[in-house]
């Protein structure tokens, strides 16, 4: 079996996720910050109509701040029943994976906390660290990006 990945990156490092759970890539457009959001949340932005809640990963991953740039895009995931806009500096590729290229995470501490980490997939020339869009956001942020939108 395959996995079939949307691959983007963060900091110089390659992360990805299912593209079953990826609605959409668009670029980095306008986002409007809303009083009293944790700080990960960058805003909302109006996606066709629909307004969709903005994270930046940077910030929810520890990573330091930086600003937009050309290839700065916002992947639109699905996570439970809603949409959210997860900002990444770039989308590289959308990729096959072979299940046997794909290991369980090391053990150690890697760069961002190891809960949002699913798996990781050991390609020819790098790695790639396969994250858990469930995880990433708590039950409780889920439901407080459902409210904002």
């Amino acid at each position: 079996m395959e996995h079939q990945l949307v691959v983007f990156e963060l900091e110089n490092e390659k992360y990805g996720v299912d593209i079953a759970s990826v609605e959409g890539i668009i670029k980095m457009q306008e986002i409007t910050r809303l009083p009293h959001a944790p700080e990960f949340i960058e805003g909302i932005t109006n996606l066709r109509g629909t307004i969709v809640p903005v994270v930046d990963l940077r910030t929810r991953f520890g990573l330091p701040s930086k600003e937009p740039t050309r290839d700065t895009r916002i992947v639109i995931a699905n996570m439970d029943s809603s949409k959210v806009g997860i900002i990444v500096d770039a989308v590289t590729q959308v990729i096959r994976v072979p299940e046997d290229k794909i290991e369980p995470p090391p053990q150690m501490s890697v760069t961002i906390n190891s809960a949002f980490i699913k798996n990781i997939a050991k390609l020819e020339s790098e790695l790639v660290i396969l994250l858990d869009l469930g995880k990433v956001l708590s039950t409780e942020e889920r439901e407080a990006l459902t409210v904002m939108a």
